[in-house]
C-alpha cells in the first residue's frame, strides 16, 4: 500500500486548511505585517486601480455628453415643432381675415356659421390667439398704428379702433395688428440749446 512509513521524525505542528497556500501565521498582505506588498503584484494592482479611474471618468464624460445631446434634440424638435405650427397659421391668416369680413357683412350663417365656429376653435387649439383689441394701451411690438388722434381723454396712447386683428402663436407674433390710435396732444415742443 501506499502508506508513509517513516514515523522515526515525530509528529509536527497540527495541519491547517488555510486557503490559496497560505501560511496562516503569514500576513494577510503578504508583505510584512502592517507594510503593503511590494513588488510587481503590487505594481500591476496600481496600474489597474489607475485606469479603472481614468475609465469611469471616461464614462462620466461620455454620459454627460449624451445627456447633453438629448437635451438638445430634444429642444431643437420643439423649436422645429412650434416654427412648423407658426408656419401653417400664418397661411391660415387670410382666411380668417375673409371670415371676419363675411361675418361684418352678415353673410356667415348657418352651417357656414359652424364650419367658422370650428375652425376658429381648432386654430386656437393650435394656440393661434388674437392680438391688438380696443382699449388696449399702444405696443408697437404688436401694433401697427396707421393714424393718431389726438385726444384728452386718454394720458397714453391707446387703440381705438382695429382695422385688422393681429396673431400671435406661442411667443411668435405672426403679424401685427392694424390699430388706430388715440393719446394725448404732443406739448410744446421744447428745444436744448447747447453750447451756452
Amino acid at each position: 500500500m501506499n502508506r508513509l512509513t517513516d514515523v522515526s521524525r515525530g509528529p509536527g505542528p497540527p495541519l491547517m486548511i488555510t486557503g490559496a497556500g497560505r501560511r496562516p501565521d503569514a500576513p494577510r498582505d503578504g508583505g510584512p505585517a502592517g507594510r503593503p506588498a511590494e513588488g510587481p503584484r503590487a505594481l500591476r494592482d496600481a496600474e489597474l486601480q489607475a485606469a479603472l479611474r481614468e475609465r469611469t471618468a471616461d464614462l462620466q464624460r461620455l454620459k454627460a455628453e449624451y445627456d447633453n445631446y438629448r437635451k438638445r434634440v430634444h429642444r431643437d424638435r420643439a423649436a422645429v415643432h412650434e416654427i412648423a405650427v407658426a408656419n401653417v397659421l400664418t397661411r391660415f391668416l387670410p382666411v380668417l381675415d375673409a371670415l371676419d369680413a363675411a361675418t361684418d357683412q352678415g353673410e356667415v350663417t348657418g352651417g357656414f356659421q359652424r364650419v367658422a365656429r370650428a375652425l376658429e376653435a381648432e386654430l386656437s387649439a393650435l394656440g393661434l390667439r388674437p392680438v391688438g383689441a380696443v382699449g388696449d394701451a399702444f405696443d408697437p411690438v404688436v401694433h401697427e398704428a396707421v393714424s393718431y388722434h389726438p385726444c384728452g381723454w386718454f394720458d397714453l396712447p391707446t387703440c381705438t379702433v382695429v382695422l385688422r386683428p393681429g396673431y400671435a402663436v406661442g411667443d411668435h407674433l405672426l403679424r401685427p395688428a392694424m390699430v388706430v390710435v388715440a393719446g394725448p396732444p404732443p406739448g410744446p415742443r421744447v428745444t436744448v440749446r447747447q453750447g451756452l
